[in-house]
Parts: structure tokens; sequence; C-alpha cells
């Protein structure tokens, strides 16, 4: 398997069930709790409808028709400034170890830059030792509380880039 058989497209109505599966079931496999996190989103099981709104996207990685992954942007929820939030990015471990977690991130980034933000947010958790290693590569910082609120309290890695 090489990266180009994984194909990073924008959601679709149809990958909503397979992503929520990605996202919960990521969540699990790390032993992340259910409550504070996005496991419990009402969002999550209509992703493609959360991100029809303004300076928001949301991508899937696709292998073989199955989606195995995804990312997104949007702005950051209850947070009175021009900063955005990378969003539910999870991968199942068939998509981990590709490079794809950098090119989703470019991705994402890329278009927040299109849509004027002027710095990238995002929360995570200390056990997700990979996850944050590779945020650290993208350029993003960790700081010493959240930002917004976005409801995922029991997430308490934050960090940000500047774009």
């Amino acid at each position: 398997m090489t990266p180009s058989d994984f194909i990073i497209r924008e959601i679709e109505p149809r990958d909503n069930a397979q992503i929520a599966n990605v996202v919960r079931e990521v969540i699990l496999e790390m032993g992340a709790p259910k409550v504070g996190t996005a496991y419990e989103d009402k969002a999550l099981d209509d992703l493609h409808a959360a991100y029809q709104k303004e300076k928001a996207i949301y991508y899937v990685i696709e292998h073989q028709g199955k989606v195995v992954g995804g990312g997104g942007v949007a702005q950051l929820d209850n947070f009175e400034g021009n900063t955005c939030e990378l969003q539910k990015m999870y991968f199942l471990p068939i998509a981990r170890g590709r490079g794809l977690g950098s090119k989703m991130i470019n991705k994402c980034l890329e278009k927040a830059k299109e849509f004027g933000f002027d710095q990238c947010y995002l929360e995570t958790m200390p056990y997700m030792t990979a996850a944050r290693s590779l945020y650290k590569k993208s350029g993003f910082s960790q700081i010493d509380g959240p930002m917004g609120n976005t409801c995922h309290y029991s997430c308490d890695v934050w960090m940000i880039k500047k774009l």
C-alpha cells in the first residue's frame, strides 16, 4: 500500500455513518473517555451537515471505497477572534504512519488561510503521543489553557499555530 492508495476529499452525505464510526472507534482504541470528547458530539452523526457553514470544511480519507479517517477546520466555538480549530482528526490504523496526517493538516491549514483565519487551535489528550508529535512537527505549540469552549473538557492538551 502506498499513500496514493488513499484519497483525501471533501466529505459527502454518504460518508456520515462511516466517519462517525471511525471517530468513535479511534477514541475507544486510544482509551479516551466517551464524555467530554468528540465521541458524544451531537454533530458527529451528520458531519456533512455540520460543515455546511461559512469558513468550515471537513475532509475524509478514503481507501478502496471505505472511509478510514478525516479532519477539518471551522471557526473556534465560543471565541471572539479570528481563530479556527482543527477538528475531529482521527485515522484508523490502516491510515497511520503513511504521511497522511501531515497531508491532512496541510490541506486543512491551507483552507484555513484561504478562509482568512489568523491562527489555528486544537485540543488533544496527553497520551495521544503520535498525534501530539505530528502537531508539533506541523508547527503547533502547546499553550497553558483552553481557548473558546468546545465542550471537550476531557481534552487537556491545547495547542495553537499562527497561520
